[in-house]
């Protein structure tokens, strides 16, 4: 019985390989690979920054830099907070006293997160309409304050990154 049903099987297998015998496809060169190649394209010139673009960066740029002295300003008092904090369990009142202040210092730093979000918005919309053809130039003004805003943030996840390390956690 289990022959009877091995059998077509065998067949169906046999007449697919049978196929496969009349060669294989040639790796030889095509005459559409030696056709010439379209015109290349001239070295890009170097176009102007678009004066409102760079208006908007300039303003995200100094709005980051807002956000980081307020944050510079906030640090000593909520690192020295944390510090007093350190060991304290959780709900005591140097936790909470530690806690509010690293609230002060995320609230310190809003201007330096916005203003990152802002630019990255700014760089995906100036790059779709580039590629769209509905803007000329590039988004190399829009990446370098990009670039300067989102060391700042890191600098700043860093830091209170290392005051929370201090307290215990909930």
């Amino acid at each position: 019985m289990i022959l009877r049903r091995l059998l077509p099987t065998f067949a169906l297998f046999l007449s697919g390989c049978a196929g496969t015998l009349t060669g294989y496809p040639s790796l030889a060169k095509r005459a559409v690979e030696n056709a010439p190649v379209g015109e290349v394209p001239a070295a890009s010139v170097a176009v102007e920054a678009d004066p409102a673009v760079q208006a908007q960066v300039d303003r995200l740029a100094r709005q980051a830099q807002a956000g980081n002295d307020a944050f510079d300003k906030a640090w000593p008092a909520a690192d020295r907070t944390a510090r007093a904090a350190a060991g304290s369990a959780v709900s005591s009142e140097a936790w909470v006293s530690a806690q509010l202040a690293i609230s002060a210092l995320e609230a310190a730093r809003n201007d330096s997160v916005s203003a990152l979000a802002s630019l990255d918005t700014l760089y995906v919309q100036r790059s779709n309409a580039l590629a769209e053809g509905k803007a000329e130039g590039t988004v190399d003004q829009i990446d370098t304050a990009r670039k300067a805003a989102l060391a700042i943030v890191d600098s700043q996840n860093d830091r209170l990154d290392a005051i929370k390390s201090r307290l215990a956690q909930p």
